[in-house]
């Protein structure tokens, strides 16, 4: 049996590559006809499943974008910043829609309690402070010691109150949550407060770092301590101290956000100038004023101020210049100055038109400063430099000298003295 077993498996193996063989050579032979394969059919006749439709993309919420990607698509599609913190968003997303106020810690209502309990001490301390205001006001300044005695002790105690007022919510948990999601109304003291060391904590300190590098101190004025925080925009893009700006953009008037932590209404001046403007004669640089307005109203809670056209009757002296710089001369720099007026208030019919005249056809910073006794609150700067557009805007403008080329001058070689060969014999 072993042998016959021997013998015939051979013969089966024949067989079945003959048997696998011709059922390669009957698929390829059903190319030459015009029948399909009875697979073919098969799988013809099944239909295919229709494709699913993708869901709807949920739209992006403010409160729970919580990956950068999501922040970049939200902001590129409504418009909108984030609000709060990323751990805040992420937060949301898996908590319960719960009241601040309400949140089920122990800790957390007892510890507002206590804050509670302090607000209202500090309420009281304001009350007392505003009678000893008002008592103060009604008693003549001849008791003071004088008016201007009179006048510093109720700066004093008016200073003491704000700083009561802030004294009184600054530990409310409600009133950082607000300020953080950018809920805050500048009309109350501690948003201002909130606002001011938020500023001063980073975006201060750049702005002073791109100020010293760049010499505007001393260059355009000997001293300059910023107050309140000035943003510019051309367009949609918004323009970071010390960035370049390329000419096409800058050809239209910019836009100011001028954020004043103080309270009340004030007239304010901007003055945006050039400092590095190239004299041939006199090997030197001169400055050119680019656009300035006077009597432009500004308040905690109105911060914009358009420089095409200023609202609120304010009155331009100089319209918008386009930025400018020839070729091969050094970058520009292109410097807004914001000056709060005398006691805030307006400039006089009278004296516009003598501010006007004067300065009609060459307008000096520091006289301006020093004759109208304003006041520099805040300040940025931009840089320009040649480019591929400059000459089309210059030539729009009407502005002369775009086919000036600066070179820097070679410097001239010292006379070669030959010595005396002698001495090395």
């Amino acid at each position: 049996m072993a042998s016959k077993a021997q013998f015939t498996r051979p013969v089966q193996n024949c067989l079945r590559c003959s048997v696998s063989g011709d059922v390669y050579l009957a698929a390829w032979s059903r190319s030459f006809q015009t029948s399909a394969a009875r697979r073919i059919e098969a799988s013809i006749d099944a239909p295919s499943p229709a494709p699913k439709a993708a869901p709807p993309a949920r739209p992006l919420d403010p409160n729970t974008v919580a990956t950068p990607k999501l922040e970049r698509r939200l902001l590129r599609t409504t418009g909108q910043q984030p609000i709060g913190s990323r751990r805040r968003r992420v937060a949301l997303q898996t908590s319960k829609n719960i009241p601040f106020e309400q949140l089920p810690y122990q800790c957390f209502q007892e510890a507002r309690k206590l804050l509670l309990a302090d607000r209202e001490e500090k309420l009281k301390q304001i009350e007392e402070e505003r009678r000893r205001i008002a008592k103060a006001q009604s008693i003549p300044a001849e008791q003071h010691g004088g008016e201007y005695i009179k006048k510093g002790r109720l700066m004093r105690m008016q200073k003491y109150l704000e700083k009561l007022k802030v004294l009184a919510d600054i530990n409310d948990p409600v009133i950082k949550k607000r300020f953080e999601d950018g809920l805050g109304d500048l009309n109350r003291p501690i948003y201002r407060f909130l606002a001011d060391r938020q500023w001063r904590q980073q975006r201060r300190l750049i702005l002073m770092q791109r100020i010293n590098q760049m010499h505007v101190v001393p260059d355009l004025l000997p001293h300059l301590d910023p107050t309140a925080e000035v943003k510019l925009a051309f367009g949609r893009r918004k323009i970071h101290p010390g960035d370049f700006v390329d000419s096409r953009s800058s050809e239209t008037p910019a836009r100011l956000h001028v954020q004043v932590f103080d309270r009340g209404e004030r007239f304010v001046s901007v003055v945006v100038i050039d400092p590095d403007v190239p004299n041939i004669e006199t090997d030197g640089f001169d400055s050119r004023c680019h656009f300035v307005a006077v009597n432009v109203p500004l308040s905690p809670v109105s911060p914009s101020i358009s420089l095409s056209a200023p609202s609120g009757g304010a009155q331009i002296l100089r319209p918008w210049l386009p930025p400018h710089a020839q070729k091969g001369s050094p970058y520009h720099r292109l410097v807004v100055l914001v000056y709060e007026q005398k006691d805030g208030q307006g400039l006089q019919a009278d004296e516009t038109e003598k501010l006007s005249t004067r300065y009609k056809e060459r307008f000096s910073l520091r006289s301006f400063t020093e004759n109208f006794q304003n006041q520099p609150i805040g300040v940025h700067l931009f840089r320009t430099t040649w480019d591929d557009s400059m000459a089309d805007v210059m030539q729009r403008a009407g502005i002369e000298g775009a086919n000036i080329e600066f070179r820097r001058k070679k410097p001239e070689k010292l006379p070669y003295k030959k010595k005396d060969g002698a001495r090395y014999r």
